[in-house]
This record gives C-alpha cells, sequence and structure tokens, in this order.
C-alpha cells in the first residue's frame, strides 16, 4: 500500500456540532446499563507495579530484578491513581499461576519450567483459583489477607476492583489446595478413558503419555532438577489452543491445559441452548431460565470461583479469550454474578465481530475489547498505513453496541502505544488517546505506565520487545521514575513525562465529568473533507453533544505539520444544537489557553482553526 504522510498528530475537541452520518441509538437493554458519567479502567501488571529495581537482568529471579507486592499499593498509590481521573483498578495476574519459585515450605509443589513460559510465568496459567501468586506478598504464607488487605485500601479511595478469571484454560499442573469445603478439583472425578464426556474437565489422548514440546532453552538453559525433558501427565490432555497432539507446538499454548464446557468433539453442543429471544432478555431472566438446568460441571466450578471472588469484595472481572468458550455458559455465570451484584464489571476478551453481539446479548457481557475495529485502525492511522475516514464507518457499524466495547491502546498483550513499532513516541500517541476516549460512550483503559510514555524497550528474558514482559521479573523504567522510591509523586520524570502525564489525566478527567460523552455521536469528517480547502487527510472530525453540552472533537493525527483551515459545521447539526445564527466562542477545555469563534450563518456554521503536530483540545459552546 502506497504510504500516506498525514498532518501532525493534534487533536481539538470544540463544543458544538454535529454531521449527516448515522447517530448511536440505544436499545432499552443498553439504556439500563449506560451510567451516566464515563468509566476509567487503569490496568496494572500487579507484580510490576511497586518494582523498584532497575538491575533489568534479562531472565533474572526475584533477587537479582525484584518485584512489587500488594503492600506497594499504598493509599498515596491508589489516591494519584484516582486522582488520574481512574474509576476501576485491574489487578492483573493475582490468581495463584505457574511460577518458577521454591515456595513449598508453605505447601505449594514446584513448578517444571518445561510447562512455564519466563521464570515469574504466565498469570493465564492459573494454578488455584481459590488463592492468590504468592509472589505478591511480604509474607507468602498471608498472601491472601494481603490481597484481602489490598481490596479494602482500593475501596477506601473510591476506587473499584476487576481481577482476571480464565475460563478457557488453567495450569498444565493444577492443584486446588484452597477450595472450599465441598468443591472438587479440576479433574478428580473425569472418565480418562475417552477424549470426551460431557461432565469431564478436561478433553484427553487416551492411552497416551504428553511430551514436552521442541521450544526454547526453559530458563534460557540454566541448571534446574526438574528439567529433564519429561513431564508427567497421562494421559496427555488436550493443549489450552485446542491443540489435539500429545506433544504441542512450540508456539501452542502448551503450558496450559484446554478446559471442557460441553463441546463436543465436532463442535456441537452438549447442554441447553438459550430460547430464541433471549438477546433481548435481562440478567434476572437470564438466570431464571437456568435455575435447575443439569449443566457441564465446568460451569459450575467457575461460576462457583467467581462467586467466591465477588463475595470477597472484586468488583468485576476480566474474561481472558471468552469466546473460545460457548456464550451459553457465560450467560449461566454472568447473570449469577448480576444476581448477587447488578454492579458487577464484566469485561471480556473477544476478538470475532461476527460474534460480539452474541457475547453482550446472549452472554450477558458488559463490555469487550474494541481491537480488530477501533484499536487497529488507530494504529494504522498513526503508522500511515491508512486514512482516519474509516473510523466513521467502525463507529456507524457498532452505533448499536458502542456502548460495550471498551476502548484501550496500550494493555499487557499489545505493543506500547509509545513504542517504535506502534506510534512511535508517546507525544504521538495523544491524538489516538483523544479520539480513543471521546469518540464514543464506552470505558476507557490505560494500562500502567502509558501515561508516563513507557515503551517497553527493556530485554526482560521469554517476553518480547516492544511490550511489557509478562513473563519475567523486570522493572518499568519510565514508571519507576513516576513512583518515585515509593513516594508516587513523579519526582524522577522528565519533563516531557510530566507534561504527558498531565494531559492523560486532563482527558481522563473530563472524560469522565462530560455529560456529551455519554450523549450522542455524529462525524463530520465526510463534509469537511469533501468540501473544506486545506482540510488535511490526516485530520479527523466528530461531534459529541447531550441535553447540557455539546463538543466538536478535531484531531490531527500528523506529527510533523501544522494545519490551518475553516471547519465547516452542518445545518443538521446546527439544527439539533438550536443555534440561530450569530457568532459563539468555543474554549478549550482540556488546557483552557485556547478559544475560537464558531459563526453560523443560514444555519451553516464556520470555525477557524489551526491545529498543530501532537496537540490536542476541547473546546466547549
Amino acid at each position: 500500500m502506497k504510504k500516506i504522510t498525514i498532518v501532525a498528530g493534534i487533536s481539538v475537541v470544540l463544543l458544538a456540532t454535529a454531521c449527516k452520518t448515522k447517530e448511536f441509538k440505544m436499545n432499552a437493554e443498553q439504556k439500563e446499563s449506560v451510567s451516566n458519567k464515563k468509566e476509567v479502567v487503569y490496568q496494572v501488571f500487579t507484580r510490576l507495579f511497586g518494582n523498584k529495581n532497575t538491575t533489568n537482568k534479562p531472565w533474572g529471579t526475584i533477587e537479582e530484578n525484584g518485584v512489587g507486592k500488594f503492600n506497594d499499593f499504598t493509599d498515596t498509590a491508589l489516591q494519584e491513581i484516582k486522582d488520574l481521573g481512574v474509576t476501576y483498578v485491574w489487578y492483573t495476574g493475582v490468581p495463584h499461576h505457574a511460577l518458577i519459585r521454591d515456595y513449598s515450605a508453605i505447601g505449594i509443589s514446584n513448578d517444571d519450567p518445561e510447562v512455564v513460559k519466563g521464570r515469574a510465568g504466565s498469570p493465564y496459567a492459573v494454578k488455584d483459583y481459590y488463592n492468590v501468586n504468592p509472589d505478591l506478598a511480604v509474607n507468602p504464607a498471608n498472601r491472601l489477607q494481603e490481597f484481602e488487605a489490598l481490596i479494602a485500601r482500593t475501596h477506601k479511595v473510591g476506587l473499584k476492583v476487576i481481577i482476571d478469571i480464565v475460563p478457557n484454560h488453567i495450569a498444565r499442573k493444577y492443584e486446588g489446595k484452597n477450595n472450599p469445603v465441598g468443591v472438587r478439583d479440576f479433574g478428580a472425578d473425569d472418565d480418562v478413558s475417552v477424549e470426551y464426556k460431557r461432565d469431564n474437565n478436561f478433553y484427553y489422548i487416551p492411552n497416551t503419555h504428553f511430551e514436552v514440546p521442541d521450544s526454547d532453552k526453559p530458563l534460557n538453559g540454566e541448571n534446574n532438577p526438574l528439567i529433564d525433558g519429561k513431564f508427567a501427565e497421562s494421559p496427555a490432555k488436550w493443549t489450552g489452543n485446542g491443540s489435539r497432539l500429545a506433544k504441542p507446538d512450540r508456539n501452542d499454548w502448551y503450558e496450559t491445559i484446554k478446559v471442557n464446557y460441553g463441546i463436543r468433539l465436532d463442535g456441537s453442543k452438549d447442554f441447553p441452548e438459550l430460547p430464541a429471544g433471549f438477546d433481548t432478555k435481562s440478567h434476572q431472566e437470564h438466570y431464571a431460565f437456568w435455575k435447575g438446568k443439569d449443566v457441564p460441571d465446568s460451569w459450575d466450578k467457575f461460576k462457583d470461583i467467581a462467586l467466591y471472588w465477588a463475595a470477597k469484595g472484586v468488583d468485576g472481572f476480566r474474561f481472558d479469550m471468552a469466546e473460545m468458550v460457548p456464550y451459553e455458559f457465560w450467560s449461566y455465570m454472568n447473570s449469577a454474578i448480576k444476581t448477587k451484584n447488578p454492579d458487577a464489571f464484566l469485561l471480556a476478551e473477544v476478538y470475532n465481530p461476527k460474534e460480539y453481539r452474541n457475547y453482550i446479548h446472549l452472554g450477558k457481557m458488559d463490555y469487550l475489547y474494541d481491537k480488530v475495529e477501533t484499536y487497529d485502525k488507530l494504529k494504522e492511522i498513526i503508522q500511515g498505513k491508512s486514512l482516519p475516514d474509516g473510523l466513521s464507518d467502525i463507529q456507524s457499524g457498532m452505533a448499536d453496541i458502542e456502548h460495550h466495547m471498551l476502548h484501550f491502546l496500550d494493555n499487557h498483550d499489545e505493543q506500547r502505544l509509545a513504542s517504535p513499532e506502534f506510534a512511535g513516541t508517546p507525544q504521538k500517541g495523544k491524538p489516538l488517546m483523544v479520539v480513543s476516549t471521546t469518540i464514543s460512550t464506552s470505558p476507557t483503559m490505560v494500562y500502567f505506565g502509558q501515561e508516563v510514555g513507557e515503551a517497553g524497550n527493556e530485554n526482560a528474558g521469554f517476553g518480547t520487545h516492544s511490550r511489557t514482559s509478562i513473563f519475567d521479573y523486570i522493572g518499568v523504567s519510565n514508571h519507576q521514575r513516576w513512583m518515585n522510591g515509593g513516594k508516587f509523586d513523579g519526582g524522577q520524570l522528565t519533563q516531557d513525562e510530566k507534561d504527558l502525564r498531565d494531559f492523560y489525566k486532563r482527558i481522563l478527567n473530563f472524560s469522565l465529568n462530560s455529560s456529551a460523552l455519554m450523549g450522542k455521536y455524529q462525524e463530520i469528517q465526510t463534509i469537511n473533507r469533501k468540501t473544506t480547502q486545506d482540510y488535511d487527510p490526516g485530520i479527523y472530525a466528530f461531534t459529541r453533544w447531550s441535553d447540557t453540552q455539546k463538543l466538536i472533537v478535531i484531531t490531527n493525527f500528523s506529527g510533523a505539520t501544522t494545519s490551518n483551515f475553516e471547519l465547516k459545521i452542518p445545518t443538521d447539526v446546527i439544527q439539533k444544537w438550536n443555534l440561530k445564527d450569530g457568532n459563539y466562542t468555543l474554549t478549550d477545555q482540556l488546557y483552557h489557553k485556547n478559544s475560537v469563534q464558531l459563526q453560523v450563518l443560514n444555519g451553516e456554521g464556520k470555525a477557524q482553526i489551526t491545529i498543530a503536530p501532537s496537540e490536542s483540545f476541547i473546546y466547549q459552546l
């Protein structure tokens, strides 16, 4: 594709205007779920957040590279997170997962490095769902109590708590040593003589031993008594990504086992299905439907896990690879969660747009990742591979579910926004942040370190460059400068990093308090691209409004060029806003240093705009 050069990455939000495209319209179910303000999720990789060690030795041990603890989330740290403009903290990597460290003194078995990724282990290979990662506790024997104290501290400052649940797969060596009374362990009652049985928790490869995959040297070649080319699993089980090989490929999720939800070998469903019309039913009606139904054993196990954590004060869950689990199960579990806590925040990792509505309406998910639509498009735009015009088509295509599509630019799976592989600089990421935050009513998510320009440059060992490693003990350099030895005051940040964090604080707090961002959307891109002179191809404009607030958002995705043009506000927007001919002042709400004049003449609006590289404004009428 021909490379596209676009103008300086700037964003402008102007209070007042709309355009001749579809507006968001919500059905009754959506209106029930829409709060009166935006929500903001701050994802922290719990193991890394409080780590003050800057050694960063590839494949380093805890002793060499350090590790963050639950206690590092002090009252001060949590207050700073809240003041950034956050409503939920997603503590990633809390459930006890497989890792390479000897905790046998407190009754935890050692994990085989040949079925663990990295030294610190993948947070998505959970070893015991009824306890937490011992690495995160000052006293590992009291790790659950330390996490309960963190829940209480988080609530005390007015934030809510999200943790992961990973229903599709569990660690190869799962050991439920902390199961509540009456809870049977995964696989304890399985018939291992058959490949599939509805109430088996796993799929099996009968009469076949598991074989360790051909992969890079575990622990980078370090000596370990458990590294012997073998792992005892007989019969072998299917691997987490669905591989049916007794010897998984090195690129398979070989550290995990696939959980059986009653999907037969031919893909058919071995459980009750939802009746027609249940896409419009409430969670109460879903809950009533499942009451007394005979469902696969794995369904009950994971429902009990979710309710266990909800009872401890967890306010919501992020469900890993939710589309690999049938949406009927989600209806069953999520309706049970919502029955206990109607305000629970349920976020799912789903990447298939054709399935979005099934997981929202039938699976009763609150939110899904807006990854393959908005995120991917924004990444293409900032890399010069695409023009921003396509954002209008995305918003139009998802108008009925836009509130449910959580927006993000950074998370533990993706390349860091500031990395050379993504935006290139933190400044070039700013216009993406403005669009991502303001274009819909959906929640916004920020990954810790994003707000100070973390680029993921470290060579952590198993982890991948440009992504902050989730498999290794490592320090996150930009974040550590903000943490400033536990003061959480940004004392070691450069001026550019301080300015960047100030930008994030401004845009996130504005989003929390803006009624227009919970109101209507209409793009004004089309008319300006067709009729406005000097309207650069890298500019994108849209409007948001409520009864009490009217916004125009203008973004310049170019990182190099200042653009000057006369923005047109179409007649239908002027009519919807009940603006009469005359002059109106549009005042910047982001930095409060700039105003422009909106002239309405013969029912059409015009405003002279000067927009600089990677700059953002929010104007209010």
